[in-house]
């Protein structure tokens, strides 16, 4: 397994990206004070990490929200549209293993795995187009009910004519224009 941690150096360009996008875009997350969020980061490396996959792949991660109960700050990508790291992805690991031809280098699954977030579910898609306008040329897979991917299927949404649209497709479907959205706790 692959060590989960950065160099100083990394760490440090991180935040201070991290840093910048918080300031620029303080509608995501008015009242919150960034010493907070880099002190929480800093404590939690494995957390950090997983952030820095989601920089690495072009999802623009940033602060969303704060659970009171849990004392935890939600990140979760904010790239105008679906990371471009993380397109051309089926949806997970058994629809990846279902196609003969043509298979995707990845799943959305795996990957989400491989960097330690969560896929978006239809929720937290639906909260993040309150936050702004995403996945106007795009779309991303989000959660599937386990009776509709048992049938084949996986869901992915866009936002197209003002709304958030939630579709489905054949779960090994890919496209160059679908990714994923993660999001993550620390």
């Amino acid at each position: 397994m692959e060590k989960r941690e950065l160099t100083l150096e990394q760490q440090e360009e991180l935040l201070n990206t991290m840093k910048a996008r918080f300031e620029k875009n303080m509608n995501r997350h008015k009242g919150f004070e960034w010493d907070k969020i880099k002190a929480k980061l800093e404590t939690n490396k494995e957390k950090l990490w997983s952030i820095y996959r989601m920089e690495e792949t072009e999802g623009e991660p940033d602060v969303v929200g704060y659970d009171n109960e849990k004392d935890e700050y939600i990140f979760c990508d904010c790239s105008p549209e679906s990371p471009k790291g993380r397109r051309s992805v089926c949806y997970d690991r058994a629809a990846l293993e279902s196609r003969k031809k043509h298979k995707p280098q990845n799943s959305a699954m795996d990957m989400v795995e491989e960097m330690g977030i969560e896929l978006l579910t239809e929720e937290q898609y639906r909260a993040l187009q309150t936050l702004g306008n995403f996945d106007m040329k795009t779309s991303s897979w989000i959660q599937t009910p386990s009776d509709i991917r048992e049938r084949g299927g996986a869901l992915f949404c866009d936002f197209r004519f003002g709304h958030v649209f939630v579709y489905h497709n054949g779960a090994d479907s890919y496209y160059a224009a679908r990714g994923f959205r993660g999001s993550l706790r620390v």
